[in-house]
């Protein structure tokens, strides 16, 4: 069963383009969902409407749709996929994907996406054998594109040999193979935090901050997806606990402090949550009437523990990666370096919360991550997607640290 996994299929104009039809119908029929992008040549031998009948949703296939790239549509349908799948893949595609070439939306889409790439080939057997496409297939993979065929057989031409584009079954089996297979971070144990906390005055009011959640939420979900066993750690939020993650609810910073030194030992450790410095020390546990001839109560405050340093300094436990957050309003990469330095953690997310900003609950970001060997320059990014890259740089972290082992 493919459990909701989203797949982009990307149709090219072969012969063997109606077989994607029956690809759509078994993937869907084992619960994933098929999000289709007819190529110009594919409408020639499909329809679009039978495509959208089968996957019900909407079928792509014009770059420059004025509904979809308001929000720069080519990009998100890159990115929303778990999978994107080539079926049929064509000489013609196969040699635009390896040279970089997007003139249409479905070459776009492969140009941009940073999810992995599957594609089936089909093409007559002397296309498949010249020497441009095996140089094509070469270069796609070593960039880890992965084949699925082609078979040998009888050709829509009458010609016979290797180029027939493998049956949708063996191809819902690859799908279903590349989804079984542990992830880059399977066997890595990981700790997110999230949201805000609340620091109590009494049973009614609090101190609390902004914090949507939306990034820290985000972040446990992608390193899930990549095999981590990963716990979220979260403060008062309207976000939806991610799937395949162990949630843990907390309210205060001395209960969110408690709960991660509880998991530890872990690998991963990326505090994204935005943990108030201070908590009140004469909070009661009764509500502070207000009368006409009262003052305003006299709020003492006293530190929160720093859980970011002290998950820096444990000893044996401390993770092995501990990415922290800065959340910033002004000199942002300068402010958030001297806090990498003195929380003694590896990595620093800074991220400007200015109110001019527009970030901090919002749905994008633009941040700087910060290691041990400079600052990169993110662009503007949906939450998710940020999550998605940070959850690869992890990954590629651990495979640099295993292949220096080896």
């Amino acid at each position: 069963m493919l459990d909701d996994k989203r797949i982009l299929l990307i149709i090219s104009g072969g012969i063997a383009a109606y077989k994607s039809l029956e690809l759509i119908r078994r993937v869907r029929e084992h619960g994933g969902k098929v999000r289709c992008v007819l190529t110009s040549a594919a409408a020639n031998f499909i329809t679009p409407m039978s495509v959208a009948t089968l996957s019900e949703d909407r079928v792509y296939g014009e770059l420059f749709s004025l509904t979809a790239e308001s929000e720069i549509g080519h990009i998100k349908l890159s990115r929303d996929a778990d999978l994107v799948v080539v079926a049929p893949a064509t000489a013609n595609i196969l040699a635009k994907m390896a040279h970089g070439i997007a003139d249409d939306l479905a070459t776009t889409l492969l140009l941009a996406t940073d999810k992995d790439v599957l594609v089936a080939p089909a093409m007559n057997v002397r296309m498949w054998q010249h020497a441009a496409t095996q140089e094509n297939v070469a270069t796609l993979k070593t960039r880890n594109i992965i084949f699925s065929g082609p078979a040998e057989g009888k050709m829509a031409c009458g010609e016979y040999g290797l180029g027939k584009m493998i049956e949708p079954q063996q191809i819902y089996q690859e799908i279903s193979h590349y989804f079984s297979m542990p992830g880059p971070l399977a066997g890595r144990r990981a700790i997110v935090t999230s949201g805000p906390t609340y620091e109590a005055i009494d049973p009614v009011r609090y101190i609390g901050n902004r914090s949507s959640g939306k990034q820290g939420h985000a972040i446990a979900a992608a390193l899930s997806g990549m095999g981590a066993d990963t716990v979220l750690i979260t403060g008062p939020t309207n976000q939806i606990d991610p799937y395949g993650v162990e949630t843990v609810r907390i309210e205060s910073a001395l209960e969110l402090h408690a709960a991660v030194l509880s998991y530890l030992p872990a690998d991963i450790a990326v505090c994204a949550a935005a943990v108030a410095d201070w908590r009140i020390a004469n909070a009661t546990d009764r509500k502070i009437k207000k009368t006409s001839h009262s003052k305003p109560p006299q709020l003492k405050l006293i530190e929160n523990p720093d859980v970011l340093h002290e998950l820096s300094a444990v000893g044996e436990k401390r993770p092995k990666l501990i990415v922290g957050f800065a959340a910033e309003t002004e000199q942002i990469v300068k402010n958030a370096k001297k806090k990498r330095e003195n929380k003694g953690c590896d990595w620093i997310i800074a991220n400007n919360v200015s109110p001019s900003s527009g970030t901090f609950g919002g749905d994008s970001n633009v941040i700087h991550l910060l290691t041990e060997t400079g600052t990169e320059d993110w662009p503007e990014m949906d939450k998710t997607e940020i999550a998605n890259r940070l959850a690869k740089r992890i990954a590629d972290h651990f495979r640099n640290i295993s292949q220096a082992m080896e």
